[in-house]
């Protein structure tokens, strides 16, 4: 008998490092090895032909077992590879460590007992020269710290995500900018809750890959965990503390903490987080003067600058917005609305990208989460904010889409509808409806006040439900 099989996975082996989705077929591998030297010592009259047999259809019997499992789980856990953006530019991305002297650090178990001042890592990402030989950036940077304190969180083993380290992004590391234009307009993204700065590169590099600089701000606290470059960590909460600490600020809830160290909960944690967007912005100001990294210098046009979040970050956008008139536009994804801004408003153009109280009660049906009453203030708060705008509003409301849908987990894997971790529209086609719209709302209000797109991308979702309110 042939053994065929075993110079591929050698082969593999050679290429990879062996990965656990790659588990049973290392053991299909072992099987066969096995029958052919059941078959071998046959031939040889070492083993009797009766006990072969029974071990032959035992080893054939598990083989078959593995051949199934070993086609599903890289299937299901690939090596995924994000969609290459559809717009004119390459990619460039910059990471840096900014440290807030003038705010105290309040998820601070990274600090041993002193409390210091607030640090945050950010992420840039802008329009690059193209260069399709350089080497690509990690979808994660410390992606093992990253990755095990998500899974932690949510209670699933560490090793699901083990082969994130391998996962690359369009990006090139500090490429050089774009020489199409002096400047570009400047975004912020923010986080949801228990995520990582990088967990929208579907949405930030097809931004970017239409002219747009996007910094992406790694909070503590918000954060599943944040490195800084010194090896510190600092985790996120758990699951407990985020419906206690953040549902309170757009909805009663008497259990909520009173406070996380000097920082007090609901609308007060929010503004402590949207004072990071703040800081960013300051430090952007400065960059702009001179980049220490030698590249973004006098590329930032800070006249034009937006905000986008999802979850937490969608709140927290919405609290940045209220306080810093520096921000031009508003996008808020799938997020209720802190009490404070419901009853003052916004003064920005501004849009949400979300879906209907049907869709959430079919998330909770089929994943679970989402209760009445949260149901009932997520709907309920981002409109009265859409209602009460003095200038351009859109609000969009996109059937199929469960939370995760609006952050990348779609790309993680083909399976995510069938696990129950994505809603039933087909996950790229969720992030092609939340890119044409987040494109067309930053065009209008940041880019090209006579462009308007809005009519052409509706034609294009007829599942989307899209409402305007023009000043």
């Amino acid at each position: 008998m042939r053994f065929p099989v075993t110079g591929s996975v050698v082969d593999l082996l050679a290429a990879e490092w062996p990965r656990w989705q790659m588990v049973p077929a290392y053991a299909l591998t072992g099987l066969l090895v096995v029958i052919w030297l059941m078959r071998a010592t046959v031939a040889r009259h070492i083993v009797p032909w009766r006990t072969h047999r029974l071990v032959t259809g035992a080893v054939v019997g598990l083989g078959a077992f593995a051949t199934v499992v070993a086609f599903a789980l890289p299937n299901a856990f690939p090596l995924f590879r994000f969609p290459h953006p559809t717009g004119p530019y390459a990619i460039g991305t910059l990471t840096y460590h900014w440290i807030d002297p003038a705010r105290l650090e309040v998820f601070g178990a990274h600090l041993q007992g002193r409390q210091g001042p607030r640090e945050l890592m950010v992420q840039i990402w802008y329009p690059a020269a193209t260069d399709p030989t350089a080497r690509r950036a990690p979808y994660l940077q410390d992606a093992d710290a990253v990755t095990s304190a998500f899974a932690h969180i949510h209670h699933k083993p560490a090793f699901v995500f083990g082969h994130f380290t391998d996962i690359t992004t369009n990006a090139v590391p500090s490429a050089a900018v774009a020489g199409a234009q002096a400047e570009y307009p400047v975004l912020l993204f923010l986080e949801g809750v228990t995520g990582f700065r990088q967990m929208n590169t579907y949405q930030v590099e097809e931004l970017v890959s239409h002219g747009y600089i996007v910094a992406a701000i790694d909070q503590p606290g918000a954060a599943a965990d944040v490195v800084f470059p010194d090896g510190r960590q600092v985790p996120g909460m758990t699951l407990e503390q985020v419906h206690a600490s953040i549902d309170s600020s757009y909805m009663p809830d008497p259990s909520a903490p009173r406070q996380i160290g000097t920082v007090p909960t609901g609308v007060g944690l929010m503004r402590y987080f949207a004072q990071d967007a703040v800081f960013v912005l300051d430090q952007l100001a400065a960059l702009n003067q001179t980049d220490p990294k030698g590249i973004l210098s006098g590329r930032l046009d800070l006249q034009r600058v937006g905000a986008f979040g999802v979850s937490l970050g969608g709140i927290v956008v919405a609290e940045a917005c209220h306080l810093e008139p520096r921000l031009k536009a508003c996008l808020m994804m799938d997020a209720p609305m802190p009490t404070d801004v419901v009853v003052s408003g916004l003064q920005q153009s501004s849009m949400w990208i979300t879906r209907d109280a049907d869709g959430m009660r079919l998330e909770r049906r089929t994943a679970g989460g989402w209760s009445e009453a949260e149901i009932n203030a997520h709907q309920t708060t981002m409109r009265a904010v859409y209602q009460s705008l003095p200038s351009a509003g859109y609000f969009v409301q996109v059937r199929g889409m469960f939370h995760s849908n609006f952050t990348d987990i779609p790309n993680w894997s083909p399976w995510t509808t069938q696990l129950r971790l994505s809603g039933p529209i087909d996950g790229q086609r969720g992030h092609n409806i939340v890119n044409a719209y987040s494109l067309a709302f930053f065009d209008r209000h940041l880019v090209d006040l006579t462009t308007d797109q809005f009519d052409v991308t509706a034609a294009r979702y007829p599942e989307v439900h899209f409402e305007s309110r023009r000043p």
